[in-house]
């Protein structure tokens, strides 16, 4: 049975193991690295908004690590914007886990988690450039549509914003 703060979901091969992470061990700590490289690799440095550790860390943000067996699979934080809406922030998979469903599943975590929470709006941003088409295709077939700039975030066209209603 797991833990309180994790959550066993199938996947298309095998079980995986979600579980609220302090963001301490050195998995995480490589796999937001190689994000952060990634990131900066596709996007100018004044449109880049993804989080290193130590912003990761804030009261307001909720990270949960993805794990099959005992490699780290992926990542993805909530950020409480307020009472009735919430931000999407460090959506990741391991490059060892890719094409398996974990995006889709650590997905379907967090919009039930921002459910749970009472949330009535889920919101992201991710980058306009081709590199974030996948990405987009994700979050479109997960019924987020494109929207205006949410939150501190300002009109960008280095920046795609997207929100679903809960």
């Amino acid at each position: 049975m797991p833990h309180p703060s994790e959550r066993a979901t199938d996947t298309a091969n095998g079980e995986l193991r979600i579980v609220t992470d302090d963001l301490t061990g050195p998995a995480i700590a490589a796999l937001l690295t190689e994000h952060l490289a990634e990131m900066a690799a596709h996007s100018p440095a004044e449109s880049m908004h993804a989080l290193d550790l130590a912003a990761l860390r804030h009261p307001r943000i909720t990270f949960w690590t993805a794990w099959d067996e005992r490699a780290l699979a992926g990542c993805a934080a909530l950020k409480h914007l307020d009472d009735y809406h919430a931000e999407i922030k460090s959506m990741r998979t391991a490059a060892t886990h890719q094409r398996r469903g974990i995006a889709s599943t650590l997905l379907r975590h967090l919009v039930a988690e921002a459910t749970t929470r009472g949330y009535r709006r889920l919101s992201l941003e991710t980058g306009a450039q081709d590199f974030f088409r996948a990405a987009q295709r994700l979050y479109t077939a997960h019924g987020f549509d494109y929207c205006a700039p949410f939150g501190d975030y300002r009109p960008d066209p280095n920046s795609v914003f997207m929100t679903r209603t809960l």
